[in-house]
């Protein structure tokens, strides 16, 4: 049973006491009201709610009207829904379609237009969806932890990312399925999602720490995705290859860190003055293997560039710890 159904039932619950307790009829309205105000996230529930009371309201000004002038015969109804519909839409609250519609119906099947009719309409209309408004805002199921745990799979599938295409340099025969590219580029959308759903959770002030960090993974997997393009083209093994390989090496220890150590980099800069006191290609075979290995390193910095432009702590407030995006 998700938590969702739970909350629906509460507020469902909640809601009809409410009304009937200040002598609404047909009570059990208010119910249908909170079910359709219940919603994922807090942010989320504030808008839906904002829309769907907007809408009613609207709803019912134009019921009222094709009422008084119409009288109340079931084909004006038909009338509401063919008119009514457009209207509300064209308001920008077509979420409020349903709940407008409900207040309507109350108001066809009262067959009278008078004050007091109107107001127990409205007084439904905030029962109902400020009893799901209160439920929304009282409790949403914390996902930070679980952030956490998408967190270091998605550091893990990167450390073996890294692992594999040092073998492949040192071996270009070496053939690997990049199955772990996959299951990376699985776990960072469903990262997005999460961290979407904490900030929409946080009305107030939302950390959007988890938010970065997930994009900053799905940048730098697009980077790897070009690293791996290049890759195809050392076809040859060589020393430049094998000196390459020990950079991936220390990369797939270091995007296991909780922080961005900067040791891979300083390596890149060191391997890149060491390139160019070496001699030039004897060969156009040689030349196109090299050139292929220098473009890699290349986009090995652009990678760590992402890295570092985006480090910033992400807390987790159940381990009591402070998190910083890694390599």
């Amino acid at each position: 049973m998700g938590f969702r159904i739970i909350k629906t039932a509460a507020a469902t619950v909640l809601s009809v006491l409410l009304a009937a307790a200040v002598g609404i009829p047909n009570a059990q309205s208010a119910g249908l009201l909170a079910i359709l105000g219940v919603e994922t996230t807090r942010k989320r529930s504030l808008r839906t709610i904002t829309a769907r009371f907007t809408a009613s309201l609207v709803g019912l000004f134009f019921g009222c009207i094709l009422f008084w002038v119409l009288g109340f015969h079931y084909w004006v109804l038909g009338m509401y829904v063919l008119f009514g519909f457009p209207l509300i839409v064209k308001s920008g609250f077509k979420e409020g379609i349903v709940t407008s519609s409900v207040i309507v119906f109350r108001v066809f099947g009262q067959a009278e237009i008078t004050l007091h009719v109107l107001l127990q309409q409205i007084e439904l209309l905030v029962i109902g969806l400020g009893s799901a408004g209160l439920v929304n805002l009282i409790y949403m199921p914390q996902t930070e932890g679980a952030m956490y745990v998408i967190r270091k799979e998605v550091d893990g599938f990167f450390s073996v990312i890294f692992t594999q295409m040092a073998r492949t340099l040192r071996e270009p025969g070496y053939i690997w399925d990049g199955k772990e590219l996959i299951g990376a580029n699985t776990a960072v959308q469903r990262g997005l999602s999460a961290a979407a759903r904490e900030m929409e959770n946080h009305v107030i002030n939302p950390d959007a720490a988890w938010n970065v960090y997930f994009y900053m993974r799905k940048e730098q997997l697009e980077s790897i995705q070009n690293m791996l393009q290049l890759l195809s083209q050392v076809y040859r093994q060589l020393p430049h290859g094998d000196m390459v390989a020990e950079l991936f090496d220390q990369l797939s220890g270091d995007v296991l860190a909780e922080e961005y150590t900067g040791r891979t980099e300083r390596l890149l800069y060191s391997l890149e003055e060491e390139f160019q006191k070496m001699g030039l290609p004897d060969t156009r075979e040689e030349f196109e293997v090299r050139s292929a290995i220098l473009q890699l390193c290349r986009e090995l910095a652009l990678y760590l560039k992402i890295a570092k432009r985006h480090k910033m702590p992400v807390g987790l407030k159940q381990e009591k710890r402070s998190l910083t995006a890694g390599e």
